[in-house]
């Protein structure tokens, strides 16, 4: 019998997730095929993609770089249509010849590409956290309403999604308390801080932080696992995910990142989920689902790995991650809020006009100074977001004229 071919959209195709998942597209020709690619303004590793993999759709977000790509792929002769902005991903993500759409854009510009493959009733494999954290309750509701089907790309998410029982997420509508399950285990590795004495935080480089021990990532990411901002926006995935309370889900802090997260049965059983550091094994899982195939991934050699480590996280070293699950309990627009206040901190550190200290001062900031509503819609979602950003924006900006070594060591002011 001829194999089933799966029809693709990629959303984020020039980063890392991106990558991983054409990387494993490419091993099994026959099964999958790509129909859109997606970049924010990558047009020549985009072209690139276009040559190897011949999608229909090619977008780019900046309007200047899609006119550079439609120029290179009119020279290649390649027949791709190049199309531009927020709306050009929702047509790609909802396309009805689409099976699956891998939802990897960074940030909250994949919110609303995400919510079109919702509510087109696509298969989603949702790398991108923000959807959750941002507008959790409107996107699972839209997932349910359209009988979406949604797999996690998180090694974390996807790790918990493997060790459930079989039937808890086939509808998105389980319930702990009646599943036999009593925590959710959210694994970290720590970051490259884990073991740095907290008076050399304050010197910490934009290079450092990006330099992460076990995986490899885009550059906001790798930021966020350093102050471990990206384990609480997790957390916080993981309450919508698999419909858990805040004090169901305990962060273990595991250097090695072998483990990528557990359940924790009534019985006293724990199910984990083992494997070498790379994100092609939960891709592969999800593509394939409910089958498996090959990834390209070594398999996990236990006698190698010899030894496992687990510590419970630093809430001091890493207040980012307080901060979050503050978020979480205080509910509404609380999270979109802390997003947005981590991407513009995140990206000011980056540009190197603030300190890594000041990432979590800024966020925390934010959160006391704009008031926490309910959340009705997505326009509600949206106006949090911006809001937020603006007085991130604002507050970054009266500390512009403070000398570094004042930026460096003093709180920032709300």
């Amino acid at each position: 019998m001829a194999q089933t071919i799966t029809n693709l959209t990629i959303l984020g195709s020039t980063g890392s997730i991106g990558a991983s998942t054409l990387d494993v597209v490419a091993r099994h020709p026959g099964r999958y095929r790509v129909l859109a690619l997606t970049a924010q303004r990558q047009e020549d590793v985009l072209f690139e993609q276009c040559m190897r993999f011949k999608p229909r759709y090619a977008v780019l977000l900046e309007e200047a770089a899609a006119a550079r790509l439609a120029q290179k792929i009119a020279a290649a002769g390649l027949a791709v249509q190049v199309r531009c902005g927020v709306e050009a991903l929702e047509f790609v993500s909802s396309l009805p010849e689409v099976d699956a759409v891998m939802a990897a854009i960074v940030g909250a510009a994949g919110l609303r590409p995400t919510l079109a493959a919702a509510r087109a009733g696509k298969k989603i494999l949702l790398a991108n956290k923000e959807t959750l954290v941002m507008a959790g309750r409107i996107f699972m509701d839209v997932v349910r309403q359209h009988n979406a089907i949604l797999l996690p790309i998180d090694s974390e998410h996807n790790a918990i999604f493997q060790a459930l029982p079989h039937d808890f997420c086939r509808d998105h509508s389980g319930n702990l308390a009646t599943s036999g399950v009593s925590k959710i285990l959210l694994t970290a590795s720590g970051g490259p801080f884990r073991d740095t004495p907290l008076s050399e935080l304050q010197q910490v480089t934009a290079e450092q932080a990006c330099a992460h021990p076990n995986w490899v990532m885009g550059r906001k990411i790798s930021v966020d696992s350093a102050t471990m901002m990206n384990k609480g926006l997790e957390v916080i995935e993981a309450h919508w995910l698999f419909n858990a309370p805040a004090d169901a889900i305990q962060v273990v802090v595991h250097p090695q990142s072998v483990i990528h997260s557990l359940v924790q049965y009534v019985d006293g059983s724990v199910l984990a989920q083992l494997g070498n550091p790379d994100m092609r094994t939960p891709i592969a899982h999800a593509l394939a689902y409910p089958e498996r195939i090959e990834a390209g991934v070594e398999p996990l050699d236990l006698l190698k790995v010899a030894t496992l480590n687990f510590i419970a996280p630093d809430f001091a070293r890493f207040p980012c991650l307080a901060l979050a699950y503050q978020a979480l309990r205080a509910e509404g627009t609380a999270p979109a809020m802390l997003n947005a206040a981590n991407e513009v901190a995140v990206a000011a550190f980056l540009d190197k006009r603030i300190s890594f200290l000041a990432i979590p001062r800024v966020i925390e900031d934010v959160l006391a100074a704009l008031p926490v509503t309910m959340v009705n819609t997505l326009d509600d979602v949206l106006n949090a977001d911006a809001a937020a950003r603006t007085a991130a924006q604002e507050l970054i900006q009266r500390t512009a004229s403070l000398s570094p070594q004042s930026s460096v060591l003093s709180p920032l002011q709300s």
